[in-house]
Parts: C-alpha cells; structure tokens; sequence
C-alpha cells in the first residue's frame, strides 16, 4: 500500500484551515456579522460599500438641509418684519397725502419714515452665522448701503445676483436664497429708493407732488417683497419633504445593508459546531500519529 509522504503535511494544513474558520465562525456569531472584508464575500462586500457611499449622501444631505432651512427660515423672518414696516410706510404715506396736516405733523411723518426706510435697511444687512443673507454669494460683504449726503438720500447694493442651490438625493434642485438686489432695490419696486423718495416729499414741511406716486410705488414694493417670501417658503417646504424622503431612505438602506452583512447566528452557530468538531478529530489523529510511526497503524 502507498502512503502519502505529505500526509502529515495535509493534516497540519487541514487542522490549520479548521483554526481559521473556527476563528471567523467565532467573531461572525459574536459581532453579528457576516461580512468584514473583500475576501469574506466579494459581491456581498461591494453591495455593500454602495449602500454606505448612498447612506452617507443621505446623511450629507440631511445635515445641509438642516443648515439651509434654518438660514431660510432667518430670511423669512427678515421678510415678514419688512412687510409690517413697510405696511406701516404705506399707512403713514397715505396720512400724510390726505391734505389736512401742517408743517409740523408732515415733519413728523418724515422722521417716522425714517426710522422705517433704517429699520427696513438693517433688516435687509441681516447676518446669521457670521454671514450676510441677503448678499447673493458675497456672504461677507454687507449688501447695503446708504448715502444721505444728497436728497432723497440713496441706496447702493454692494452683493452680487447669484442664487445657490443644494440638490437633492433625487437630483432636484432647491433655491437657498434670494439676493438682495430682487428683494430691496428691484427695478419697479424698489422698496429702499421709494423709501428715501417718500422720506424726501414730507421732509421740508410740504408735501411733494411726487408724494402720492411714491406711495403707489412703495405698494408694489411690498407685493414684490410678499411673492419673495412665496419662493422662500416653497424652498423650506421642499427641503423639510426631501430631507423626510432621505432619512426614510437611510433607513431602508440600513435596513437592507443589515440583511447583506448580518450573520445567521443559528446556521453560524451549527457551522461552528461541526468546525470544533473537525478540529479536535485532527488534533486527535496528529496526537495519535505523533506516538509511533503511521505503518505501525497499517499493519
């Protein structure tokens, strides 16, 4: 009979084997794990680092769409005290048109306005988080500034046109924000220059002739700056609904990546059972073997 001159050798390289899937059996029932590495399962291991690179995008999305719909929120606010100063503006414009006050009572409307046409220009330099809002992309550069050296004073804006945009795991894209040149100076309703316009007709004591015009004008300002606030509200809207989907998502992806990568503790369990078992009948025939010599068996 011939005997294999590398069956110790086999045996050895057998026992080995059965340590090493012991080891791996051990650690997938006590992590839970079934997948931890490219060579533990190639398919399963590439599915997977898919499901972490869109569960991270996910994540990545969630946290900017907190971020943005808090600034979002700031503009809005910032819009809705405009809307009260520039209502009030209007009240005070309109007064002061009836033709019934004096000098001093139309004085008094001026200064009013000012403190108005001021609050409104703060308001429009609102900054959150060390950035300006309303400045398109220039988020460190005050948007506005104002010149009252001549009369009616003016209104520069110092920002640029840009609108941001986030895009949504689904590949939508949400407006951020509105640059302040299409909310304060917009061409037509230009809510800063009639102000300052406004201020100039009731300064002096006597009404201006343009008074009225400018109050009309000043209306459409504020219908301008109310449909502003349509488009921002519709932005934080979207992004509270597609931030909702991506954290659902995340979730069903866990979900799912948890099912590629978890363990089957009863069948791991039942596979280590049978490896131990293995491995201690090789280690019995090693011992057996290394007490005489393998012919003395054969005999």
């Amino acid at each position: 009979m011939r005997v294999d001159p590398y069956y110790i050798n086999n045996l050895v390289g057998s026992l080995d084997q059965t340590t090493a899937s012991e080891q791996q059996l051990t650690t997938e029932l006590s992590s839970g794990v079934r997948v931890t590495s490219l060579s533990s399962d190639p398919v399963a291991a590439g599915q997977n680092s898919l499901l972490n690179n869109e569960i991270s995008q996910d994540d990545t999305f969630v946290q900017t769409a907190s971020d943005e719909q808090s600034m979002l929120q700031v503009s809005d606010s910032a819009l809705g005290s405009v809307v009260t100063q520039v209502t009030q503006a209007i009240a005070l414009a309109t007064e002061g048109n009836n033709g019934t006050l004096n000098a001093s009572d139309t004085a008094s409307i001026a200064r009013q306005l000012g403190g108005i046409r001021d609050e409104v220009l703060s308001i429009a330099n609102t900054s959150y988080l060390g950035k300006y809002i309303f400045a398109g992309s220039q988020g460190e550069t005050q948007p506005f500034t104002l010149n009252t050296g001549v009369s009616p004073a003016t209104t520069t804006y110092n920002g640029d046109t840009n609108v941001q945009y986030v895009t949504t795991p689904t590949g939508q894209q949400i407006q951020l924000n509105i640059p302040g040149s299409q909310i304060f100076s917009a061409t037509g309703a230009d809510v800063l220059g009639t102000l300052n316009k406004l201020i100039a007709d009731f300064s002096s004591g006597t009404v201006s002739g343009t008074s009225i015009t400018d109050a009309t004008s000043l209306k459409t300002a504020l219908d301008n700056i109310s449909q502003q606030r349509v488009t921002l509200d519709n932005s934080i809207n979207r992004l509270q609904s597609s931030s909702s989907y991506a954290q659902t998502e995340k979730t069903q992806l866990e979900s799912a990546q948890n099912t590629l990568v978890a363990a089957d503790t009863a069948q791991v369990a039942t596979q280590l059972s049978t490896v131990e078992t293995q491995h201690s009948a090789l280690l019995s025939v090693i011992s057996t073997l290394e007490k005489g010599s393998l012919f003395d068996y054969m005999q």
